[in-house]
């Protein structure tokens, strides 16, 4: 079997399966064991179907459980959607010869063949949306149900579209089938490592920046709207973060940074943290195989984490479980899956204004918590 690069990020099967469970009226089964079913199952708190294969399928070949689980599904009204999985696609079982008889749309992406963001993209292909020139609105892109930000996001870019007097036609992927097929002509991004690559993009929204450039676009380009309100918001809300910030830095040194997250969220952060901070950015670990505009390397696996950390020894480490785990007595934000062992429940953005707001806050907040333990210690 093919090594697994990158144990820290979830595979292909995993990133098919988030696109295609964003979409309502889709019915998606992981055709594997239980564990390719359990895996993806408790990061997109969304419905799967799976067909548990065991040893005797194995064996013997798994088209009698695959055909059981579609013939269940088959009346529900909802499209089919099979994602392969390691085992089936090391074996060479032919799964769509087995699915011959029914209109499903089979996704060959087992675990082996990349990261997340491939799984995305290939699911997202097979739908073949396609721009409808008469829908009205802006898609919204980027949302991906593994983003433990997705949900905020979209909140916050359809509250900020609102404002401006913009109706939203479809969020890539998380919305109905039918407004995923047929988009509109014009999308904005909130993170650029999901993009949908449907209709004329006109910016992404993470930071300050990006609004305000992106909602200049929208301006230039949509009659009737009215883009004042966003910008008057930001100038607004700007001052406050340059006001706590100040206050921070008045008591305290600028913070040294190590990043890991996807390119995307990593260029938000730097970036930022730098602008309002002053922030030293010691190292930035990327998951993933994007762009990204300053020095950063892959991190795939904990040893290179742990390696990151103790020769970058920041103040303040930003990622998921799996660099809280390492990173000792340091400030730690959450930015990326798994966030194991933290309760969310509302819809936190890191897009848009408030997604700024929300990153500034649980940043100078851990940042000062650590540092008062520290100083009362």
């Amino acid at each position: 079997m093919p090594e697994c690069d990158n144990p820290l990020w979830p595979c292909a099967m995993t990133g098919a399966a988030a696109c295609l469970a964003g979409c309502s009226g889709v019915s998606v089964v992981i055709h594997g064991s239980s564990g390719c079913y359990f895996y993806p199952s408790t990061l997109l708190h969304a419905p799967l179907h799976g067909t548990f294969i065991l040893e005797n399928e194995v064996i013997f070949g798994s088209e009698d459980r695959l055909l059981d689980v579609i013939g269940s599904l088959a009346g529900t009204g909802n499209r089919i959607a099979v994602i392969t999985t390691c085992v089936p696609s090391i074996l060479g079982e032919d799964v769509r010869a087995m699915l011959s008889p029914y209109d499903v749309l089979l996704v060959d992406s087992p675990g082996f063949s990349g990261d997340e963001e491939i799984g995305y993209a290939k699911a997202l292909s097979l739908l073949e949306p396609k721009v409808d020139p008469d829908a009205e609105g802006i898609n919204i892109d980027g949302a991906c149900l593994l983003d433990p930000f997705s949900r905020g996001n979209v909140q916050e870019i359809n509250r900020l579209l609102r404002l401006a007097n913009v109706p939203v036609r479809t969020v890539l992927c998380d919305d109905t089938l039918k407004n995923i097929l047929h988009p509109a002509s014009s999308t904005m991004g909130t993170n650029a490592d999901f993009g949908s690559g449907v209709g004329d993009y006109l910016g992404g929204t993470l930071g300050l920046r990006q609004v305000r450039t992106t909602f200049s676009r929208v301006g230039d380009l949509f009659p009737g709207t009215d883009v004042g309100p966003v910008f008057a918001e930001i100038e607004r809300q700007e001052e406050r973060i340059i006001y706590s910030c100040d206050k921070y830095l008045q008591r305290f040194d600028p913070p040294s940074v190590a990043i890991f997250s996807g390119a995307s969220y990593a260029e938000f952060a730097a970036d930022t943290l730098e602008q309002y901070l002053d922030a030293e950015i010691r190292c930035i670990g990327l998951r993933n195989h994007g762009t990204i505009s300053r020095p950063a390397e892959y991190a795939g696996g904990l040893s290179q984490v742990r390696t990151l950390i103790e020769t970058a020894n920041p103040d303040l480490v930003l990622g998921s479980s799996f660099e809280r785990s390492i990173c000792r007595n340091r400030a730690f934000v959450g930015l990326i899956p798994p966030l194991r062992g933290d309760v969310r429940l509302a819809p936190r953005p890191l897009a848009g204004i408030n997604g700024t707001l929300s990153f500034m806050e649980d940043v100078l907040n851990t940042c000062m918590d650590v540092k008062n333990r520290i100083s009362h210690s």
